[in-house]
């Protein structure tokens, strides 16, 4: 058992700390894996249980105005991170041949802080389930519509975690944020 729990110990700290990309850890949620899953955990609960019991005896929520406050944050926020991405990727001295991403921690490539805005409105997201549990439209809520944002934020914060400013990461960025930004 105790050879169990040291290989855990040990992969938890290689994963965490040893492949980790060092610019990154000082930002929020990005130190340890806790927090964001806290996070996603209190997701799933309030959208798949809490909230729609809160909501069984109430009338459904006028949200109008604040989903639309919403989703123009969110379109400004995706076009910023496709605009930034580009600029600071392909538009500058990136090419479509893979290339190795800059290792240097005080560099200016700043593609990592992007990857990090990236997950930032992945975290988001996750209110667009909240807001259909609160206007009664609990029909929207399906296992793929909070698989994907369960699976965005867990993957965009291992793009920042581990790949920030990698080739991979851009090309991810490119086509969700152009997808995003016409839904």
């Amino acid at each position: 058992m105790s050879v169990i729990l040291g290989g855990a110990v040990k992969l938890y700290q290689y994963l965490n700390d040893d492949i980790a990309d060092p610019r990154t850890q000082e930002w929020f949620l990005m130190r340890s894996p806790w927090a964001g899953l806290a996070i996603l955990s209190i997701y799933l609960m309030s959208v798949l249980k809490w909230l729609p019991n809160f909501m069984s005896k109430r009338p459904a929520y006028e949200l109008r105005s604040i989903i639309v406050i919403y989703n123009i944050i969110q379109m400004f926020g995706c076009a910023y991170v496709f605009y930034q991405s580009m600029k600071l990727g392909w538009l500058s001295h990136y090419k479509l041949v893979c290339q190795p991403p800059d290792e240097e921690p005080h560099s200016v490539d700043y593609a990592w802080r992007v990857c990090y805005g990236y997950f930032v409105l992945k975290l988001m997201d996750l209110l667009d389930t909240v807001f259909f549990v609160l206007r009664k439209k609990q029909n929207q809520v399906s296992f793929l519509h909070v698989y994907h944002h369960f699976g965005m934020v867990a993957v965009s914060w291992g793009m920042v975690k581990w790949l920030p400013g990698n080739l991979r990461s851009k090309i991810s960025l490119y086509l969700r944020k152009i997808s995003m930004m016409i839904l």
